[in-house]
């Protein structure tokens, strides 16, 4: 047992000296997916605020003055400039200089006077860009719909104490403030862990391979088991920092809480890792280049973005995609994450995500570790 661990130890002790040299590849592991995190984190932690906007007023008068000043006051808007016809307003939705534009008809005001008028508006949106497009419908929908209560309570002769209409009792759970960040960072954080490892772990053979030095370390009196584990020993110590440096920037940096256990998710972080470890082995197995690993990482990497709900919620994608989303670990670990910072939850409810987690990582390990060793012998 100890001329086995001698072995392992000699072999990782290798691969940290290689590591020296090439000290460019574990910094741009480790810094590389923080900086993309605090970048991510940053775009996605801002309030969307100064969507460009149009205003077409045919009607020109106090009441449409107070509906244009009202959309300057959400924060959301900033009036790019007040135009005197249709034409300018297409013009500049085809060029994407603008968001939104609002189109005031010459009867606004009457219509607003009128005890039977029903005062309308013209909205166009830049559909080329839904989210700012969508921002700026909520936006226009909420002062339309605080004018319109305005407009019943001076028909119904209330005042505006007296007026009650409806109103949900509203209360958010696990982010009170519905900030983007808390749902984009941990989930920017499982994927840029995924990254780091199978992009690290898939250069490891490949590498050998293209320096020439696979034939040498095949000769020597090492059992392929040994290797695997002296080479992934690295991936692993290397793997674990970077979760930890980006854990400590989504909680420092972007507010994202800690509600759960941190040594249940430091535990299944690691387990986490040693599924991917398994999946970058494979792919360092195959590749017969350092650029065809990473090729594959890349491949691999983006196919397993589009099954973890990062995107957009898996519940909503078709029937298929959810089944197929089962398989995809990264799948499992966003939910374990989201689950442990956001709501505080422990095994009792993410013991079915930790269970998949654990057989697909029996599965693919057991698959890499047979597919390395027909390789390597």
């Amino acid at each position: 047992m100890m001329a086995t661990w001698r072995k392992i130890w000699s072999l990782s002790l290798k691969e940290f000296i290689h590591l020296r040299s090439d000290w460019w590849l574990p910094v741009f592991m480790v810094l590389g997916g923080a900086l993309e995190l605090l970048l991510i984190g940053w775009a996605t932690s801002r309030p969307i605020t100064n969507l460009p906007l149009m205003v077409l007023d045919h009607d020109r008068s106090a009441a449409s003055r107070t509906f244009v000043v009202s959309l300057e006051n959400t924060g959301i808007f900033n009036m790019e400039a007040e135009v005197y016809d249709i034409a300018t307003i297409e013009v500049a939705l085809r060029l994407g200089e603008i968001s939104a534009a609002v189109i005031i008809p010459p009867d606004f005001s009457s219509e607003l006077s009128s005890p039977a008028g029903r005062p309308t508006v013209a909205v166009l949106l830049n559909g080329a860009e839904s989210t700012p497009a969508t921002a700026a419908l909520r936006a226009i929908e909420g002062v339309t719909r605080e004018m319109g209560d305005k407009i019943l309570i001076d028909r119904l002769g209330l005042k505006a104490e007296e007026f009650e209409g409806f109103i949900p009792s509203l209360r958010v759970w696990f982010n009170e403030s519905l900030s983007e960040a808390l749902y984009t960072t941990p989930a920017e954080l499982g994927l840029m862990l995924e990254f780091t490892v199978l992009l690290f772990a898939a250069l490891s053979f490949s590498r050998e391979r293209e320096l020439g030095t696979l034939e040498q370390l095949l000769v020597m009196p090492f059992s392929t088991l040994e290797i695997v584990i002296g080479k992934s020993i690295p991936v692993i110590l290397v793997g674990f920092i970077d979760f930890v440096l980006m854990l400590g920037i989504t909680h420092w940096a972007f507010g994202v809480p800690v509600r759960g256990s941190l040594s249940l998710l430091l535990i299944l972080a690691s387990v986490y890792l040693l599924v991917e470890l398994s999946k970058g082995l494979m792919i360092s197995v195959i590749a017969k280049t350092q650029h065809q690993a990473f090729l594959l990482v890349l491949m691999v990497g983006m196919a397993d973005f589009m099954f973890t709900g990062y995107a957009a919620p898996v519940e909503s994608m078709p029937q298929v995609i959810q089944w197929v989303s089962n398989i995809i670990p990264a799948h499992h670990f966003l939910t374990i994450v989201r689950g442990i910072l956001l709501k505080g939850t422990g095994m009792e409810v993410l013991w079915p995500n930790v269970l998949a987690l654990i057989v697909l990582g029996l599965f693919i390990g057991g698959f890499s570790m047979r597919f390395v060793r027909r390789s390597l012998s």
